[in-house]
């Protein structure tokens, strides 16, 4: 199989000179008003509720291999297309996307850095023409590699070679905002708000690597040890998750459900 002909944190000048080919599929994961006003040229529009499942009082799990398998086949996706997707709200919707396309084994896989802020930062093309993909043919199946469910962390709480990443803010952290039947932390997780990662002066693109790092390190967070991020359902750990990713940490794992999972099961433990 080819290459990616992009790298997973791609520049906006660097998608320029692809738009309006058939190399890339353009994935645009914005409210869908925003899609309506204005999108990149090329993209097709999908709705993020069709790749996350709720059984409340849980939300953000995965959904079943035969509904993503519809979801992609709808997209016109194949295994050799590759995907390039953003969002009007920082990557948080087109991060899971990307997460989700990791559970099927699709590799070939671009994020738009910043995304439409940043796009329309510089006045670079925009679109209204609403685009209806081809559809086909997408058999689905799960790797296991980029999840972790709430089963794994029970059996690793203790375990020094994992890390697991609570991204929410410190308030939802530390239990001070309760979104579930009980507030606070899975035990001995380190606290780094999603946020963190983006410059706020640059259109919410990434930091730099450096800085990213440094964030990163002194939390305990290194590229040699398993790292589960998790945040309320995993929307805004699924950013952190490609994060991790760009900067070459190979055994990163996303928690479908999260604290809604965790934090409404009355016999999991909790820390405050």
């Amino acid at each position: 199989m080819n290459k990616p002909i992009l790298p997973l944190i791609v520049e906006p000048k660097e998608l320029t000179h692809l738009l309006g080919t058939d190399q890339i599929l353009l994935v645009d994961l914005s409210n869908p008003q925003t899609y309506v006003q204005q999108h990149l040229p090329g993209a097709v529009y999908l709705e993020y509720n069709w790749i996350v499942h709720s059984e409340k009082p849980r939300n953000g799990l995965l959904p079943n291999v035969a509904q993503l398998g519809r979801v992609l086949g709808s997209l016109g996706l194949t295994p050799d297309t590759h995907v390039v997707t953003y969002d009007d709200e920082g990557g948080g919707r087109a991060s899971r996307f990307l997460w989700t396309l990791a559970c099927v084994g699709h590799t070939k896989v671009s994020l738009l850095n910043g995304g439409l802020h940043a796009w329309t930062d510089k006045g670079r093309p925009l679109s209204q023409k609403i685009l209806y993909p081809t559809p086909g043919e997408y058999t689905a199946q799960l790797v296991n590699a980029p999840i972790a469910d709430k089963q794994f962390i029970l059996d690793h709480l203790n375990d020094d070679n994992v890390v697991v990443l609570d991204v929410r803010s410190p308030q939802e952290y530390s239990g001070a905002k309760v979104f579930a039947q009980k507030g606070g932390h899975i035990p001995g997780a380190v606290n780094m708000e999603w946020t963190e990662a983006m410059d706020q002066d640059r259109q919410l693109r990434l930091k730099s690597a450096e800085q990213i790092s440094a964030l990163l390190d002194a939390r305990g967070v290194s590229p040699e040890k398993t790292i589960v991020v998790y945040c309320q359902t995993h929307h805004r750990s699924a950013h952190t998750f490609v994060v991790l990713k760009s900067l070459g940490y190979e055994k990163v794992k996303g928690y479908p459900g999260s604290w809604s999972d965790w934090g409404n099961d009355s016999n999991t433990p909790v820390e405050t």
